[in-house]
């Protein structure tokens, strides 16, 4: 018979493996972040991204039938993952092209920016009822991007806009799930998404590809390998803990992209920059929490 002191500790250790799931997920899509930055130089971001998902593709495969069985394969609306698919493919070619020109903690930090974009969408585009504090928070975000961009500025760079991209396409394909069948799985979701980034950048492979070298061999499956395993593990510490728990950790990543930039390319952001990502994090934490107490009705 299951005590409340067992379901209590029960419930502690799935908290404590989904953060370290969390935690885990978010430092992989760093370090494939730094390899896609890496590859940039000599490839398009087109090319970057269908060779991650060619290689990715068979092991997303095996992973949806092991998990989900034969039923995985199946999609009730293929057309919605379609349309998701070209958003996840806008989404990652805007992202890589940023990291062409950015520091990768300046890329990341304008990216951070999309939970705010996803609110203001909802609630402009799909009638959801948001108050006047997240509005505010909306408003507060808006105000840190531009401390991060400082447009008209001599320190503007018009690359940033690629990571605004990057945010808002993100935003509206995380929108986009509500499109997908109910009955369709979180694997089925991550194959279809890898599929259809395969079908889509093959059309336009003849026009852009290049050779790919034999020593760059090891940065695309690094890419495919991280990027499967970081999206894998946040995926699963969303299961076993609560989003309002996790959701914060994903910040956790402006970390590592500091670390990674700074050892790698010797990038070191200004403080503005810093200044800018904390105002978007806290806005954004705020609408997280404020949007759970909205969920219980308090």
């Amino acid at each position: 018979m299951q005590t409340p002191a067992m379901d209590t500790d029960f419930s502690r250790r799935q908290n404590l493996t989904g953060i370290a799931m969390m935690c885990a997920g978010v430092a992989c899509l760093c370090v494939n972040d730094a390899f896609a930055k890496t590859l940039t130089v000599s490839y398009s971001p087109v090319q970057i991204f269908f060779v991650r998902n060619v290689i990715a593709l068979p092991f997303a495969l095996m992973l949806a039938l092991r998990m989900g069985g034969p039923g995985a394969l199946r999609s009730y609306r293929p057309l919605a993952h379609l349309v998701r698919g070209v958003l996840w493919i806008s989404a990652a070619v805007l992202f890589f092209t940023s990291l062409k020109y950015l520091r990768l903690a300046e890329a990341t930090a304008l990216v951070f920016i999309a939970p705010i974009f996803i609110t203001a969408l909802s609630a402009l585009f799909l009638g959801e009822k948001v108050g006047w504090r997240r509005w505010l928070a909306v408003v507060t975000g808006f105000v840190g991007m531009l401390v991060v961009v400082r447009p008209g500025g001599a320190a503007f760079q018009p690359a940033s806009l690629f990571s605004l991209g990057t945010a808002l396409a993100y935003a509206v394909l995380m929108i986009s799930a509500r499109w997908v069948d109910q009955r369709e799985s979180v694997w089925t979701l991550l194959l279809w998404l890898t599929g259809a980034g395969v079908a889509l950048g093959a059309l336009v492979m003849p026009f852009v590809w290049v050779p790919v070298r034999l020593e760059d061999l090891w940065l695309f499956f690094g890419i495919a390998l991280f990027g499967t395993a970081g999206m894998t593990m946040m995926t699963q510490a969303f299961r076993r803990a609560p989003a309002v728990v996790l959701a914060p950790l994903d910040y956790s990543s402006l970390l590592w992209a500091t670390l990674l930039g700074w050892y790698f390319w010797g990038e070191i952001p200004d403080a503005l920059t810093y200044v800018g990502a904390a105002i978007i994090i806290v806005s954004s934490i705020y609408i997280v929490l404020r949007e759970r107490r909205v969920e219980r009705g308090e």
